[in-house]
């Protein structure tokens, strides 16, 4: 065997090994650029849309209501629409903040921590047959109940029942915490015996069947369960209603491209509206007696962070502190983000 040989080979297997690494340094910045973490969603990678479902009765019920308009919406766009229906207001906040759903129907509250938190932003907003501008929150008790007033119920503390919906709820919770316990220095989950929490049709029903004495509703979902349940329906009767809340919303993903987005918002807000506007009208009808969708920005949302605003006020009211400028310091801190908000909800969008 020629004499080096071992040292000629040793010095061809380092060559090929630099080779190598110059191949590797030269590629990966290659790979990097291709694949941009942060870019934006490419239109032509975008095969299909997830469409998220703010908890109307049962998941598989609400499905069922939308999925007629959503059909309709997947021929319009072009593209398949997925549903996603959730049990909880909590189950939709998650979806969204996961990016699970790329656009939604909401209600305002969970609007405000999509617009703020999840990169979403307001393209529509409900309306219904009635031509109304809102809907009325609503504390149910059975006919026959003793209570005939809100003073009533509240002379009896620790004694009730009181069913209410999740914390996101607008109309089941935020409204009657701010408009009757909260303005009376009073928090609802320790001034009854009981608090379950449960969907607004569930929470009717309780009352119905006397399972509990106070349940919190709105009088949009009053008028479907009285279609669904009639016998229970008459057991009930309004005890307190609410100043108008304005209706929910459609939220949609701020970073899919913005001829999707716009393509989405135009497809809602004509929906019902043109030759084939009998059919789609009678499918609106299916999810809620809804009578279509208008055009709506960020700005609706200013409605619900004025309820926000109001509750953490009064909370912080009726709070034990351990001076006068510790409860002014959290007043002041409540004020600056409420303006904050509002002008980041005020501020120009386009879809």
């Amino acid at each position: 065997m020629p004499k080096g040989w071992l040292t000629n080979l040793r010095l061809r297997s380092c060559r090929w090994v630099a080779f190598g690494l110059v191949l590797a340094c030269l590629s990966a910045p290659l790979v990097q650029a291709a694949q941009p973490a942060s870019a934006p969603p490419d239109p032509k990678h975008i095969s299909a849309l997830t469409f998220g479902i703010l908890p109307i009765g049962g998941p598989s019920e609400s499905l069922a209501a939308w999925r007629p308009m959503l059909d309709d919406l997947s021929h319009t766009l072009g593209l398949p629409v997925h549903s996603l229906s959730v049990s909880t207001y909590e189950g939709l906040a998650q979806a969204m903040a996961e990016e699970r759903v790329d656009f939604a129907f909401v209600s305002g509250r969970l609007a405000l921590d999509a617009v703020t938190h999840d990169r979403m932003q307001v393209i529509a907003q409900l309306t219904r047959t009635n031509g109304s501008r809102g809907y009325y929150s609503v504390l149910l008790v059975a006919k026959d109940s003793p209570l005939h007033s809100v003073d009533d119920m509240l002379r009896q503390p620790g004694h009730l029942r009181y069913a209410r919906g999740e914390v996101l709820s607008v109309s089941g919770y935020l409204v009657p915490e701010t408009q009757v316990f909260a303005n009376r220095r009073l928090d609802s989950d320790t001034f009854f015996a009981s608090v379950t929490v449960d969907n607004h049709q569930n929470n009717a029903l309780a009352v119905a069947n006397n399972e509990v004495d106070v349940a919190t509703n709105n009088t949009a979902d009053l008028e479907r369960f009285a279609k669904r349940f009639p016998d229970q329906y008459d057991r009930l009767r309004v005890l307190w209603t609410s100043s108008l809340i304005p209706h929910a919303v459609v939220v949609i993903r701020s970073d899919l491209p913005a001829d999707l987005r716009q393509r989405v918002a135009t497809a809602l807000t004509s929906y019902g509206k043109g030759k084939n506007a009998q059919a789609e009208l009678a499918r609106l009808q299916l999810i809620h007696d809804i009578s279509g969708f208008t055009p709506a920005g960020n700005e609706t949302l200013v409605p619900f962070a004025d309820i926000e605003f109001n509750l953490d006020r009064r909370r912080a009211y009726s709070a034990q502190w351990v001076s006068d400028a510790a409860m002014q310091a959290r007043l002041h801190k409540i004020d600056n983000e409420h303006q904050a908000l509002v002008r980041e909800l005020m501020a120009p969008s386009t879809p």
